[in-house]
Order: C-alpha cells, then structure tokens, then sequence
C-alpha cells in the first residue's frame, strides 16, 4: 500500500486532491491507475485516509475517500529531541532514524563545540533539507505524521521550548548510575510531552549542561561507554519507544 503526504486542505469532505511531485510519482513511476487503492495522511491528525484514484490529471491527482483508519500508529507521548549540530550527514542520519522510531519533533541546536556553523541562509537550506528527509522516513515507515525539524536555534531559544515539557532528559558522558536512568525512562508516560537533549560530536560543555539542569533537564547516563552523536539520541529514543508502545491510546 503505497502513502502519500497532503496538506489538510487537500481533504475535501470525500474527495482527496494530491499535487506536487507525488503527482509524477504516482502517474510515471508507480504507473498507477484509476480505481487502485492508496493511503493518504494529512501530516497532522494521525489519521490515515485509504481513497481510491479517479483521475489522474496533468497536475493532480483526485481521489475518492474510502474509509478512514485510526489504528494508534503514533506513540502516546509527544518525544521532542534538542541535537547539538552535528555535521551534515551525520544530522541527516539523525533525523531519518529519529523519524522511524517516532519521534515528534526534532530541533537542531548551535552549541559551543558543535564543529559546523551555519549563517542563516544555509542554515534554512539545512532544515529545508532535513525536513524533507523527514517526510520520507516518516512515508517509509508508515507514520501518519511528519515530524517537524526546526529551524536551528541558540541554546537559550531551545530551552525556552521546554518550559512546560513534563520529562527532560540529556544524556552526559559525566554522569552515572544506570538505576537512575532506568527510573527515569520508566516514567515516561502516555500523554506527557518528553524533551532529551543530546549533545554535538565534541560533547557539552559543563556550562551548557548547567543551563538545562537549571530548566529541569535530568543529567543520565546511557553505560559505561562513550557513544557518538549520532548513536546517544537513537538509544534513548529506542529505550522510550519500548517504554511506551502499546502503553496508552494515542
């Protein structure tokens, strides 16, 4: 069952309308044709719209609803990760991952040792790009939403996004007791919001690691190794999906 991504508006009452380079997609790659069933989300409520193609048009692609499918694919909590910028492709890795396992939204942070710097007009290629990765991670691993990656912002400005997140959580190479980091990913609930801040491939500096305990993030520890960058965020976000799957309606 092959899915597409549409804006809300696309869904009108019965009729789907898909435009965009979905539109080439389904037309000269998939070579589709009326009456073949496809499943389409709207990005936003979870929801996946299975509709059956009627016409296939220069720039559109208009559908007939079927039926609708809520089957709880989304994760109960809303897990939001803050990444210190990586390099390029090392973000790109990131996102996709975060992405398949689900979470919600991830927003790349400029730290102090974090080895690449952006000026704002590469900064909003950057973000166009890895939202686009998003959107492809999210239609292969048949999520009904597309996690939003935002744009990248100061330490201060991600931790004014955190204010009224119930679990915060930032893995750092200093701390120890993997009791405690089980406690705490234990009480990740359904419902919560849930913000993990992970740090560049050069690591936090102690003054960063400070400011975000001072705003309610919890230093853990992930083992007794040193992950990288790119591997710190997955296993948190790996242990939550394991903690919350099936533990509540979303």
């Amino acid at each position: 069952m092959y899915q597409f991504f549409v804006e809300p508006s696309q869904i009108q009452g019965n009729r789907i309308v898909i435009t965009g380079s979905d539109v080439n997609h389904i037309k000269n790659v998939l070579r589709m044709k009326p009456g073949e069933e496809i499943a389409v989300s709207n990005g936003a409520d979870g929801k996946e719209y299975r509709c059956g193609i009627e016409e296939l048009l220069e720039e559109e692609v208009i559908c007939t609803l079927r039926f609708i499918k809520e089957d709880g694919l989304e994760l109960p909590a809303r897990v939001t990760f803050f990444q210190g910028l990586p390099k390029a492709d090392k973000m790109e890795f990131i996102v996709q991952k975060l992405v398949e396992l689900g979470a919600y939204r991830i927003v790349p942070v400029a730290l102090k040792r974090s080895v690449v710097h952006l000026d704002e007009k590469k900064a909003k290629a950057r973000q166009a790009r890895w939202q686009s990765i998003a959107e492809a991670a999210a239609k292969q691993s048949k999520r009904r939403i597309v996690p939003e990656v935002g744009a990248v912002c100061t330490l201060k400005e991600a931790l004014e996004q955190t204010k009224q997140m119930d679990l915060k959580l930032i893995p750092y190479e200093l701390s120890e007791g993997m009791m405690r980091t089980r406690k705490l990913i234990e009480s990740a609930a359904p419902g919560q919001e849930i913000g993990v801040f992970i740090g560049p491939e050069g690591g936090f500096e102690e003054a960063e690691v400070e400011l975000a305990m001072q705003s309610g993030f919890m230093p853990v520890t992930l083992g007794k190794r040193i992950l990288r960058t790119e591997t710190a965020g997955l296993t948190v976000m790996a242990w939550l999906m394991y903690q919350l799957e099936d533990s509540g309606i979303s």
